[in-house]
């Protein structure tokens, strides 16, 4: 709550559902049904019934998959061999992948990375260890070295000092994170001066314009600030944390090279490398939901989801279904992570609808994400900027919209299963993703279309009218207009003063005008590529995020499928969300520029190269 802080959050028991058997979480019961009341909620059947009334506890409750049937249950699909040799295979996979890793180790301990290869092992290796081994032998030691640790802690400092302890410890991390290493090129103290003023400008300007500043959950904006920033640090800072995410990033890239091959068989090589979007990106998009599908058909999506969501409910203190769509967002994208919960949609209270509109807008999806690495982008910058901007969207959100209401999923973790274009094997479920790839890629098409024909009409008479006025160079447009708004905007980002103001500040006014793809393909023409290395990472940060026009229609349009009950109050919240996504988005680039130092010159190197 707002006067607990995020020191209170150490009170907080670690998630129930962590101390279970992984057998015992795959067969968690239904989700409650969105009909049922509260007083019905309360009856629950549980050890001990969790208390609902304020969605801001810090307890975590129980996190569920919502199918009677177990939806990540590998043994049922993999059959018989599986169900009574589990201990042999489990057995042959550890010695494959132990192997594996030693001889990665003995062949190429010079001319590649070890990290990746090494954590890829040990996940492995972790999640075969705990189907035998209930993981309560390691929660509860961690859990009573937090009991009697950061609780003792906490509960030395009055209850009225949390909040402002909190910020305090944070700002602390902020300052020495950011002023205690060393400047280079343009990444002087004084832009990352520039940097954190902007940083906190941002979020003063949220504060005052909350609609309810006395029920501003406080933990949720720190701990959501502080995690954008140890994300960022980490990748940034840290060669470890530059080599994880450039794996995930080239792995990505790995992907569009994959939908070019289907490409090329359609139409011809040649026509398959042509830098277009119709034949760049969207082929991407649709081959990416095809995997998506068959991930969620084998239980794996919906697992990642729940254990990610978990982990961000806990650390935030938001609703399970503001949890769920956060965690899946910057995978499956805006519509498709309210999808996940649309069993409560309906049901949802404004400021819940306010945030996943608002994460919806913050970043971009996995799907679309392989399309923009092929332009030669910074790809880690990219992969990083989805995962920064989640924390970021719920904590600003979290400021210009709080918690007034009781939420449905106050308390708990559920991630609803669904029996729509239910897959009979992982090959049905594959071509269902490609059906509804065709479906989502046509609809970003046409979506695109019509925006991008709407706002050149606006153009075109902006620029007749302009032209009797003698406003010629530039032309009077939407574009043109929003770059002087977001002038000072790129200011406060940190971006250097030496003539790249207001190219960014176009970049910005196009992303939010028209679409981050038409910003992106700006940011990578020659016109833009004299900026500053500094300018260009801040800028790639700045427009990583789906907050423009034509998605403001796309969300409106699925949750009010997903609840026609609702659609007044989507509509009415829809733009303070999108201004949060954009926001949230810049954020993300305003801590880029904090926390730079070298790898932007790696980058520059490699691209030069």
């Amino acid at each position: 709550m707002a006067g607990d802080g995020i020191i209170s959050a150490a009170a907080a028991e670690p998630d129930a559902a962590m101390d279970r058997d992984p057998a015992r979480v795959d067969a968690a019961g239904p989700p409650l049904a969105p009909t049922q009341d509260h007083a019905s909620v309360d009856k629950a059947p549980a050890s001990t019934p969790p208390d609902y009334s304020d969605h801001e506890k810090a307890d975590a409750g129980t996190a569920g998959r919502g199918s009677t049937e177990s939806t990540g249950s590998f043994a049922r699909r993999l059959g018989p061999v599986y169900r009574y040799r589990r201990p042999l295979t489990h057995l042959f996979l550890f010695c494959l992948f132990t192997g594996w890793w030693i001889a990665s180790l003995l062949l190429h301990r010079d001319d590649k990375n070890w990290v990746v290869p090494f954590l890829l092992w040990l996940a492995i290796v972790l999640r075969l260890f705990f189907y035998h081994v209930s993981i309560k032998y390691v929660s509860v030691p961690i859990h009573w070295v937090w009991q009697h640790t950061a609780i003792v802690l906490c509960d030395a400092i009055p209850p009225r000092f949390r909040t402002l302890s909190g910020a305090a410890l944070a700002i602390a991390a902020v300052l020495a994170g950011s002023f205690g290493s060393e400047e280079s090129e343009d990444n002087t103290r004084a832009n990352r001066a520039v940097s954190l003023f902007g940083l906190a400008f941002i979020l003063f300007c949220f504060y005052l314009t909350s609609a309810a500043r006395s029920r501003i959950n406080w933990r949720t904006v720190i701990v959501g600030m502080l995690s954008q920033y140890v994300v960022g640090l980490f990748v940034l800072r840290t060669q470890v944390g530059y080599d994880i995410f450039k794996f995930i990033a080239d792995r990505a890239g790995d992907l569009l090279g994959f939908a070019r091959d289907g490409v090329a068989f359609l139409t011809s090589k040649d026509v398959s490398v042509l830098p277009m979007f119709f034949f760049g990106v969207v082929p991407s998009i649709i081959f990416f939901i095809s995997l998506v599908q068959v991930l969620y058909h084998i239980g794996f999506l919906q697992w990642f989801v729940e254990k990610f969501a978990t982990f961000v409910f806990w650390a935030l203190g938001v609703s399970g279904a503001e949890a769920v769509v956060a965690a899946a967002t910057p995978f499956i994208g805006q519509g498709e992570s309210a999808m996940l919960v649309r069993p409560f949609v309906p049901h949802m209270t404004k400021a819940e609808i306010h945030q996943i509109m608002t994460c919806g807008f913050a970043t971009i999806s996995g799907s679309v994400l392989v399309g923009y690495i092929g332009l030669g982008l910074n790809a880690e910058a990219l992969v990083s900027s989805c995962i920064m901007s989640i924390p970021a969207s719920l904590a600003i959100s979290k400021l210009r919209y709080p918690e007034t209401e009781e939420t449905l999923t106050a308390g708990r973790v559920v991630v609803p299963g669904g029996d729509e274009d239910k897959a009979e094997n992982a090959l049905h479920a594959f071509a269902n993703g490609a059906w509804l790839g065709i479906k989502i890629g046509g609809t970003i098409i046409a979506s695109l279309l019509c925006i991008l024909a709407f706002v050149g009409l606006i153009n075109g008479l902006l620029t007749w009218w302009g032209h009797y006025l003698n406003i010629n160079d530039p032309e009077l447009t939407l574009q043109t207009i929003l770059s002087y708004v977001f002038y000072p905007v790129s200011f406060l980002l940190g971006v250097p003063r030496n003539g790249d103001l207001f190219k960014v500040s176009r970049l910005i006014a196009e992303k939010v005008i028209t679409n981050e793809y038409n910003a992106f393909t700006m940011l990578a023409s020659p016109e833009f590529a004299g900026m500053s290395a500094r300018s260009q990472l801040i800028a790639t940060y700045a427009l990583c995020g789906f907050g423009n026009i034509g998605s403001l229609g796309l969300q409106i349009a699925i949750l009010t499928q997903l609840a026609p009950t609702r659609g007044g109050d989507v509509s009415r919240l829809a733009l303070s969300a999108l201004m949060s996504g954009v926001m949230s988005t810049l954020t993300s680039a305003t801590v880029a520029g904090l926390v730079v130092t070298t790898q932007i010159s790696n980058f520059t190197a490699k691209k030069s190269g």
